[in-house]
């Protein structure tokens, strides 16, 4: 008769989950908080209940077992869904809350915006976590919504995914952010052709598929700007504005603001940009959720309080 195996409970999901993850015993531990001796335990308990190493050891360390990749995202399904039945209450108190929430956003907002979101967030909520995720052209948000990675995304993409609930948060002007001492700056103005043949930094664009809302529109009016240097890093892009010739079209609330920082100019955009508006989306699957109900409603108080938010385009 062959012997009964022990059940996998929530704690060696979790265990399971971290160690796949991190690669390391010593990592899993620090991240959840336990001994060593504790995850090398669980480890043992895990490999006797899947009759399988899940972990070896590689040049650079420990590896998943072929088998321990294919556990991965089983485990992680599972945790999700045991999340989603403790922490569904039906007198939602942020007070109480042990949820994880899951922001989805750009970079660029992190400057203003992300401070103040945390501000809130802890004084509401102290017992919660919440997490940041970044935008970039390899992540598929869309898909981390409809599968609850994400509970928002806060983005100003021309045309957002119609099957995506959405809520507008803020509007901004364009203008243009160089050096103070560009040539350009000197004279207070910028003329198109100035704009046009003039060399341009730009972000890399964060969502597949999507091009800027300054790009959109240039080539709506069958024109195109210089650019010769893309960052992926958008706060970055000032300091770069401070030692080059460049020129960066942007939000005014994120031109202002580097510019009390930096010595950078702020000049009005030659040609006249649409407005740029920022908005939240979320999927169907949490449109109903208290949390996610409150988690949007603090990200739209926490914009209407943040007049100098740090924008892209």
């Amino acid at each position: 008769m062959s012997q009964q195996r022990e059940a996998i409970d929530t704690y060696l999901l979790r265990v399971m989950n971290t160690l796949l993850t991190e690669r390391s015993v010593t990592r899993a531990a620090v991240k959840l908080n336990q001994s060593q001796p504790a995850i090398s335990a669980a480890l043992r308990r895990l490999r006797d209940i899947t009759g399988d190493p899940l972990l070896v050891r590689g040049k650079a360390g420990m590896v998943p077992t072929e088998y321990g990749l294919q556990l991965l995202e089983p485990v992680q399904n599972a945790l999700r869904e045991i999340e989603r039945i403790r922490f569904q209450q039906h007198n939602f108190d942020p007070a109480t809350s042990i949820r994880a929430y899951r922001i989805g956003c750009p970079d660029y907002l992190n400057a203003l915006f992300v401070p103040t979101v945390v501000e809130r967030f802890r004084e509401a909520a102290p017992t919660a976590t919440l997490e940041f995720h970044s935008l970039g052209p390899s992540f598929d948000y869309e898909l981390a919504l409809e599968e609850g990675k994400l509970d928002i995304v806060i983005g100003n993409w021309p045309e957002p995914p119609e099957q995506l609930h959405l809520s507008n948060l803020f509007v901004d002007e364009i203008v243009c952010l160089m050096c103070n001492t560009h040539p350009l700056a000197r004279r207070g103005a910028l003329t198109l052709e100035q704009y046009l043949s003039a060399p341009h930094l730009a972000p890399t664009p964060y969502s597949v598929g999507q091009r800027g809302a300054i790009d959109v529109h240039l080539a709506r009016e069958r024109l195109k700007r210089n650019v010769v240097v893309t960052l992926p890093y958008f706060n970055v892009a000032p300091y770069v504005l401070a030692k080059s010739d460049l020129i960066f079209t942007t939000t005014r609330s994120f031109a202002e603001h580097f510019a009390r920082l930096l010595p950078l100019s702020v000049l009005p955009a030659p040609t006249n940009f649409p407005p740029m508006q920022y908005y939240q989306l979320w999927h169907e699957r949490s449109h109903y959720s208290d949390e996610v109900k409150w988690l949007r409603g603090l990200v739209t108080d926490a914009m209407k309080t943040v007049s100098e938010i740090a924008p892209a385009v």
